[in-house]
């Protein structure tokens, strides 16, 4: 299987569960869920992978809300759950495959539109059954696509995704939420697979992406896993709480669409 050069061909055997590495961090204060926002210390950006995780405010018809972004200290934001173990699990796993340099410690938390959120190509939004946008926020992720950027979301099931189909029109009427066929390359952009399913949480998973134009032979714009919590099972990969072969799955699946959105 063809890799791309920017990464390294290590060895997929064994569990991809985070390793104890000796990393040298940055000396700021990582966010965490259920905390107030004003407690979000963002570092600047230094050119290094970071994982961008979208901030919104929750709707409250499913019992979201708490203030502009969810501000309270143990208002459940949604848009926050699993950081920043979910993250820092994945960053670590990202250091040992790639050369990419991943920042470690924190990730960056910004709405669309925000001037930083420009800087990272890749923006992961979680629990987007409970997302709002402003207009502001509207224009901000057509424009961070239209700059190439590369959207995944993640953890939402059920009803959730008519919340979720309706935010996506709200922003991008032109384009459609389509079933992502498994010859697609982002399936074998660096691990193969084509023979793999998504880890379901909330029923049975289905993988749904958006191209460009709505040509599945365009670049993949954004990518769904619905019925599914890729976060959580990062997030708890170094305790006893999820299968060990569900959080390789979600290390894997998530490692693909990196690489996929880095080289396309």
């Amino acid at each position: 299987m063809h890799r791309p050069i920017l990464f390294l061909a290590l060895g997929a055997a064994g569990s991809l569960a985070p390793l104890a590495i000796a990393t040298n961090v940055d000396d700021h204060y990582c966010y965490t869920q259920w905390e107030d926002v004003s407690t979000i210390d963002n570092a600047p950006y230094d050119g290094r992978f970071t994982f961008f995780r979208v901030r919104f405010e929750p709707s409250s018809d499913f019992g979201g809300g708490g203030g502009r972004f969810g501000r309270g200290r143990g208002s459940d934001k949604k848009w926050d759950h699993d950081t920043p173990r979910a993250e820092r699990h994945f960053m670590k796993i990202l250091e040992e495959l790639t050369i990419l340099r991943p920042k470690m410690d924190c990730g960056a938390i910004f709405a669309f539109g925000e001037p930083e959120s420009f800087k990272y190509p890749i923006a992961y939004v979680s629990e987007p059954g409970f997302w709002t946008q402003t207009d502001e926020e509207v224009k901000g992720i057509r424009e961070f696509v239209g700059k190439g950027g590369f959207i995944i979301f993640d953890d939402f099931g059920g009803s959730h995704w008519y919340n979720f189909e309706e935010q996506w029109r709200r922003a991008f009427p032109e384009l459609q939420l389509q079933p992502l066929p498994k010859t697609h390359p982002v399936f074998d952009a660096f691990y193969d697979l084509r023979d793999r399913q998504l880890p379901g949480a909330y029923g049975q998973a289905e993988w749904f992406g958006v191209f460009e134009d709505n040509d599945p032979t365009k670049r993949l714009i954004a990518v769904a896993n619905y019925n599914a919590d890729l976060g959580e099972l990062m997030e708890f990969s170094d305790e006893d709480f999820t299968p060990i072969p569900l959080s390789n799955d979600a290390y894997k699946i998530m490692t693909n669409y990196v690489i996929y959105a880095m080289t396309h």
